[in-house]
């Protein structure tokens, strides 16, 4: 069973204004960034280090309490839909979906591709009836803050969107970005995942801290999982965890891409 919460606008937080010409230009430079990050950008395998703004990176960002003065606590990113508004995350992460805020791209306490709230939530049931660490993945639509934010515009039509996949291999590598709630810019990670369990995906990489929780787990530029599941992700900074994306997550997935936003 997948469970859709919609939401109500609730009171606007304070946000920075961009005109549309600002916002349009931004939103040409993330589509027209190269995808792949150069070589010299790339950390390698198991070292993780600060993330380098990209076209890739942009559709990265953290979820904040209310407004970007209210602190980054999770990781979110934007994946492809047909009405180009839906982001992943954790399903732990969005525990107060009427209260949470996205800001993708986010960077040194400013937010360049403007503040997005969440207009609804699909998690499984088997998380909302029992927090199931096999369920622990989210998607939700968004939709801006204030809307001279965006002139009209979707938030994949400002920083495009990653497919979903699911069904890789038990040591695929993937990479991880991520935002720690005590920085102001995201991290990057790649190494070879292996099965902790049939349903749970473990991955070494240091220094995903506490604010990580929902980052994205890339394939070859697709997302095919986020961080959290056993133990919310994992205890430690050192090793993290995903349940594995397959047909429960897919389903959740088509749900939040159709779903009016």
């Amino acid at each position: 069973m997948i469970q859709r919460i919609l939401l109500r606008q609730a009171g606007r937080p304070r946000a920075r204004r961009a005109s549309r010409i600002l916002l349009a230009v931004a939103a040409m430079a993330a589509l027209l960034s190269v995808d792949m990050p150069s070589a010299a950008a790339v950390p390698p395998l198991g070292v993780t280090a600060t993330a380098l703004p990209d076209a890739t990176v942009a559709r990265v960002g953290a979820l904040f309490a209310g407004g970007l003065d209210g602190g980054h606590f999770c990781t979110a990113a934007v994946v492809h839909s047909a009405d180009r508004d839906v982001i992943a995350t954790a399903a732990h992460c969005l525990d107060h979906p009427d209260t949470t805020v996205f800001a993708p791209g986010y960077r040194d306490g400013k937010a360049p591709y403007g503040v997005w709230r969440l207009t609804g939530v699909n998690v499984a049931g088997d998380w909302t009836d029992g927090k199931d660490p096999d369920d622990d993945i989210a998607f939700a639509t968004v939709a801006p803050s204030d809307g001279a934010q965006s002139g009209g515009a979707q938030i994949e039509d400002v920083v495009g969107g990653f497919p979903v996949v699911t069904d890789q291999p038990d040591d695929v590598t993937v990479t991880i970005l991520g935002y720690p709630s005590t920085l102001d810019a995201p991290l990057r990670c790649s190494n070879a995942t292996s099965l902790f369990s049939e349903s749970q995906r473990r991955i070494d990489c240091p220094d995903l801290s506490g604010g990580t929780s929902g980052s994205p787990w890339l394939v070859d530029g697709a997302l095919a999982g986020v961080l959290g599941g056993y133990e919310g992700g994992g205890t430690v900074p050192e090793v993290s965890y995903s349940a594995v994306m397959g047909d429960q997550a897919l389903e959740l997935y088509r749900e939040a891409a159709v779903s009016a936003g």
